[in-house]
């Protein structure tokens, strides 16, 4: 029998494309896959938005709260909804998949077969954070029965914490950023931009380091930086205004290996805060798997392994980003660089994250019914 997964998560299905769109999508070839989001509020009485993504067996529920307070807690009206949609869509047995913590307070009642929490980040550590972020995650941490990783350096840091962990870092589409490699046309709201052109696609919060870009920006006027994305955390009216620094707004996933075929050099200006201590960057491997040389700041799971095999140029200051830029555009990094990449890159991709994930979650849920039954068989 094919169970149902529902999934928890504090990212918006329609917001950036990453990880959690990358595995549940596969996921979803095989299951049914419930997406319930974080509320949204409007001034109508408790309810909730249903929308099925097309061509995929995935439905995506936005709850939308009245936004006046009532007598009932958070945790009570979000759990009516929960279990509204778990009734309309008759969902029972299923795998229970969080990507936040603070969805058990109103998801715990539940008895799902198999509890997953996909650890991608160390949220706590985000701007804005919940101050009940830390106990829930506590809590979930005794209540999973396996926990994946989004990082090696995350990993390292969680592992003491439970018995059945592994880490599954950033992966790549290989064919949809390979594109970038043969595409010619350039898209008309970056076509005006000069070259040698530096580029970013991600989300503009407290993790860039805008000060990086400022710096190197104006110590080098004829370079031109772009910047893919949506801001978020952050004042948009705070970040560097220079007329070689171009903001072009979210673009589509779709979209991203036509900007990415235009750039020079690619660039991850990371801050180096706690916000960014276990991050791994999904962007890694795609601007490489567009044929692109990146140069980003010292990320631990940048540094290791792509830093230590040459494969990214690592530079913390605006001296060290300048003299990699410099590099890069004479030409002096070529060479066998290109081969390289591919023989790292050939090894990696969601499909064989998504199946080795699917094979340990195969393995547990078989554990658990074994250690089911022989508690039952003792108790006769």
């Amino acid at each position: 029998m094919v169970h149902d997964i529902v999934c928890y998560s504090h990212l918006r299905w329609r917001f950036v494309y990453q990880r959690p769109q990358h595995l549940l999508s596969r996921f979803s070839t095989e299951h049914r896959v419930i997406f319930f989001e974080e509320p949204v509020y409007g001034e109508n009485d408790d309810h909730y938005e249903i929308n099925k993504e097309e061509e995929k067996d995935i439905w995506v529920i936005t709850p939308v709260l009245f936004h006046q307070e009532n007598n009932l807690s958070l945790a009570q009206r979000m759990r009516s909804i929960l279990d509204a949609v778990l009734n309309k869509l008759q969902v029972k047995d299923h795998i229970a998949w969080y990507y936040t913590p603070m969805a058990l307070p109103y998801s715990s009642h539940l008895d799902p077969l198999l509890i997953v929490y996909d650890c991608m980040d160390e949220l706590s550590a985000f701007k804005n954070a919940p101050s009940a972020l830390i106990e829930l995650e506590k809590e979930l941490f005794r209540k999973a029965d396996l926990i994946f990783t989004g990082g090696h350096s995350l990993y390292q840091h969680k592992k003491s914490q439970h018995h059945n962990i592994h880490p599954f870092p950033s992966s790549i589409d290989q064919d949809h950023f390979s594109l970038s490699r043969t595409i010619t046309e350039d898209p008309d709201d970056q076509a005006h931009i000069p070259h040698p052109r530096f580029g970013f696609f991600g989300v503009i919060d407290e993790r860039m380091n805008m000060e990086l870009v400022r710096e190197v920006a104006e110590r080098m006027p004829d370079w031109n930086f772009i910047l893919l994305g949506p801001f978020a955390k952050i004042d948009p009216d705070q970040v560097p205004k220079l007329k070689s620094i171009h903001y072009l707004g979210q673009k589509t996933y779709n979209q991203l290996p036509t900007y990415l075929s235009g750039w020079d050099v690619a660039m991850m200006p990371f801050a180096l805060n706690e916000a960014t201590r276990f991050i791994s960057p999904t962007k890694t491997p795609e601007f490489l798997a567009g044929g692109k040389p990146v140069i980003s700041t010292s990320i631990r799971d940048v540094v290791e392994p792509y830093g230590k095999l040459g494969l990214v140029n690592i530079a913390d200051t605006g001296d060290e980003f300048i003299e990699a830029g410099k590099k890069i555009l004479s030409g002096a990094d070529e060479g066998s660089w290109w081969v390289d990449v591919d023989k790292f890159l050939s090894g990696n991709s969601w499909d064989k994250t998504w199946a080795n994930m699917k094979k340990i979650m195969e393995t547990t849920m078989k554990a658990n019914q074994i250690s089911k039954s022989d508690k039952t068989r003792a108790y006769v």
